[in-house]
C-alpha cells in the first residue's frame, strides 16, 4: 500500500481548503454556474440526473481497509448508504448534497484519499492489473510504475487543459489484464531479447462514440525514458489536438487523422528534445517510490496446502467458487481471491456500506489488511493463504459475495445507465439484472464457459460495450428504449495470444424486454458450433463470423409488437 509523505498529504490538504472555499462562492452566489463548473469537476463533482455524483479516485485500484472503512462512513453519513465500484477502478457516490462535498473531501484526506483529475480534460485515474505484485508471470510490479505517473501527473501544468480527458493504463504481466489497447496510452511491460525491461507504448484506443484500438508506437521504451515518452506523446496531443469539437478532440482521432507512423513521428520528434532530460528516470527515484509502499509479509509455506486441495476434491460447492473466483498467486501456499460483487438482483459494481466495512474485516482477518478494485467491478484480496480460503468462503457467502461467476455471463459489466447518469440514453441495471435472473443457473453457466458480457447506457461506453464478448448499448429511439447488440469484442485479458478486439453490430436494436431472449439465442449458436468445451464464444464469433448469430436472432423475436408493449410496460 503506497504510504503519503508530507508533500503527497500537503497537496490533498490544500486542495481541500481551496475547493470548500469556491464551494462557498459558489454557494454565495459570487461564482458564476459557468465559473464552479470547471471546478467542482476538477474535484470528481458531476451534477447527474437526479442529484449531484461524487467520484473519488482509488489510484491504480489499490485500497487499505482503513480507507474502505471511510468510504463506507461516507456511504452512511453523507450519501444513502452504498457506492458504485466503477470499471475505472473509482468508487462513485450517487446522492451527495453539492454542500458536503469539501466535508467528504476532508474526511477522505484524512485517510490519503481524494477526488482529484477524477473529472475535466487531464490525466485521469491511472489503472492496472488488479493481480499487479502477484500474478505469476509478472514481469514488473506495476503499481510502481503507476505511482511514479501519478505524482508526475498530478496537477502538471502543462497538462492541466488537455483537449479531452485522458486516460492511462499500465500493465506489468505477460497477459494484459489492464485492456492496454483501449486507453489514449497503454503501457505494457516487457523485456528485450537481453533481458532488460521496457514498455511497449500502445497509444489511441479508446472506446466512446468512435471505438479504435490502439497502435503500438514503441514496441520497446526503456524503462528510465518511462515519463519522458509519455510526456513526448503528451505534448504532441496537446499540440495538435482538436479543442473545436468535443466529438473529435479525442487522441484516438489525431492518430487516426495524422496516420499512426506520421504520429509516432512527430512524438520522436518531441521526444528527441526530451530524452535523457530533467524527468528521466533513475534506479534511486524508483525505489524512491517502492520504498513508499507497505509489502505483505508472507509466511514461508511449503506449497499448496494439503487441506485445501482435500476440500476441493469433497466439496463441488467450494470447488465451483474456488475454480472461477480463486487466482494462483506467486508465493507458494497463498492465492488471490475476487470477491463478487455481481449477485444476481444486485446493480453490477454496487456494495452497501456494510458490506464495505465487513469486507474491510475480511481484508484484514485473511490478506494483510490491503484490498484491489478491478475494472471488471469486482473486490480482490490478493494474499490469502491457501488453508484459509474455506474459511473465506463462509465469510463471503454469509455477505453475499461468493457468487462463483468470475468470467462467466452474469459477472457482467455495467455503468449505473439512465437510472442515475443524464447522460444516459436507456437504463442498464434493469436489463443486467433480467440477463442476470434469465442465467442464474449455475450448471449452464459452467457450460457456456467464459463470456463477457459488457452493458452501456450511451456511447460513452462506460460499461465497454465494445470490448464485450457480447456487448449491450442502449440507444434512444423517439424518446423510447433500446438496445443494440454486438458480438466478438475482446479486452484482451483473458489468456495468451487472445488480441483485443472491438465488437461488431449484429443488427437493429431490440425493445428492453427482448435483450435476455436475444442473448439466449446468441448462447445457442455458440453452443452448436463449438468444436469443444474448450472453445470460447469469441473464439467461435471469430471463426464462423457474425451471419450465422445474425439469422439466429433475427428469425425470432426482433421488434414483434407484443414485446415491445413489455418492453414499454416493463419501464
Amino acid at each position: 500500500m503506497y504510504r503519503y509523505d508530507e508533500i503527497d498529504q500537503k497537496l490533498v490538504d490544500e486542495r481541500v481548503a481551496q475547493y470548500r472555499d469556491q464551494t462557498r462562492r459558489f454557494l454565495a452566489g459570487a461564482l458564476s454556474e459557468d465559473d464552479f463548473r470547471p471546478l467542482r469537476l476538477r474535484n470528481g463533482l458531476y451534477i447527474q440526473r437526479h442529484a449531484p455524483m461524487l467520484r473519488v479516485a482509488i489510484p491504480y485500484g489499490l485500497l487499505s481497509s482503513r480507507q474502505l472503512r471511510t468510504l463506507a462512513h461516507v456511504a452512511r453519513k453523507w450519501d444513502r448508504g452504498y457506492g458504485h465500484f466503477s470499471t475505472r477502478q473509482n468508487l462513485q457516490f450517487n446522492w451527495p448534497k453539492l454542500e458536503d462535498v469539501p466535508d467528504i473531501l476532508a474526511e477522505l484526506a484524512t485517510v490519503q484519499m481524494h477526488a482529484i483529475q477524477t473529472s475535466g480534460n487531464c490525466v485521469r485515474n491511472i489503472t492496472t492489473d488488479h493481480l499487479a505484485g502477484v500474478a505469476r508471470d509478472e514481469i514488473v510490479d506495476s503499481f510502481v510504475w503507476c505511482e511514479l505517473l501519478r505524482q508526475w501527473s498530478t496537477f502538471h501544468p502543462e497538462f492541466s487543459y488537455l483537449p479531452r480527458k485522458f486516460k492511462i493504463a499500465v500493465n506489468g504481466a505477460a497477459v494484459d489484464r489492464a485492456a492496454t489497447y483501449l486507453h489514449d496510452i497503454g503501457l505494457h511491460a516487457v523485456r528485450d531479447a537481453r533481458g532488460e525491461t521496457g514498455f511497449r507504448v500502445i497509444v489511441g484506443g479508446g472506446m466512446g462514440r468512435t471505438p479504435i484500438l490502439g497502435h503500438v508506437i514503441r514496441e520497446f521504451l526503456p524503462w528510465p525514458h518511462f515519463l519522458t515518452y509519455i510526456e513526448a506523446v503528451l505534448r504532441v496531443y496537446n499540440r495538435y489536438g482538436r479543442r473545436d469539437n468535443i466529438h473529435k478532440a479525442r487522441i484516438k482521432i489525431l492518430v487516426k487523422a495524422l496516420t499512426p507512423a506520421r504520429f509516432r513521428e512527430e512524438v520522436e520528434a518531441e521526444w528527441a528534445h526530451l530524452k535523457d532530460g530533467p524527468s528521466t528516470l533513475t534506479g534511486s527515484e524508483v525505489r524512491r517510490v517502492e520504498r513508499r509502499f507497505t509489502r505483505p509479509a508472507y509466511e514461508r509455506l511449503p506449497g499448496d496446502d494439503a487441506g485445501y486441495a482435500a476440500r476441493l476434491a469433497s466439496d463441488r460447492a467450494f470447488a465451483a467458487w474456488a475454480g472461477r473466483n480463486v487466482h494462483a498467486h506467486k508465493m507458494p501456499g497463498y492465492a488471490a481471491v475476487t470477491l463478487s460483487l455481481k449477485k444476481t438482483g444486485v446493480p453490477p459494481g454496487d456494495a452497501t456500506a456494510g458490506q464495505m466495512d465487513a469486507v474491510a474485516d475480511l481484508a484484514e482477518r485473511y490478506s494483510q489488511g490491503e484490498l484491489r478494485l478491478s475494472h471488471e467491478q469486482n473486490l480482490i484480496l490478493a494474499d490469502v493463504r491457501q488453508a484459509e480460503l474455506r474459511a473465506l468462503w463462509d465469510d463471503a457467502k454469509a455477505l453475499g459475495l461468493a457468487t462463483p461467476n468470475v468470467g462467466l455471463l452474469t459477472n457482467l459489466i455495467a455503468c449505473p445507465g439512465g437510472d442515475f447518469c443524464s447522460l444516459a440514453n436507456a437504463k442498464t441495471i434493469p436489463v443486467a439484472q433480467a440477463i442476470q435472473e434469465r442465467f442464474d443457473r449455475l450448471d449452464y453457466l459452467h457450460d457456456i464457459g467464459e463470456l463477457d458480457l459488457n452493458l452501456s447506457g450511451c456511447m460513452n461506453s462506460c460499461g465497454h460495450h465494445h470490448v464485450g464478448h457480447i456487448g449491450i448499448l442502449g440507444v434512444d429511439k423517439n424518446g423510447e428504449e433500446w438496445y443494440q447488440i454486438s458480438i466478438g469484442g475482446n479486452q484482451g485479458l483473458t489468456r495468451p495470444g487472445a488480441p483485443a478486439a472491438l465488437g461488431k453490430v449484429i443488427g437493429p436494436s431490440f425493445a428492453r424486454a427482448d435483450v435476455p431472449g436475444v442473448i439466449e439465442r446468441l448462447i445457442e449458436v455458440y453452443l452448436e458450433r463449438r468444436d469443444s468445451e474448450e472453445e470460447r464464444f469469441v473464439d467461435v464469433v471469430w471463426r464462423i463470423g457474425v451471419e450465422p448469430f445474425k439469422e439466429r436472432v433475427y428469425g425470432g423475436v426482433h421488434q414483434r409488437p407484443e414485446s415491445r408493449q413489455r418492453s414499454l410496460a416493463a419501464a
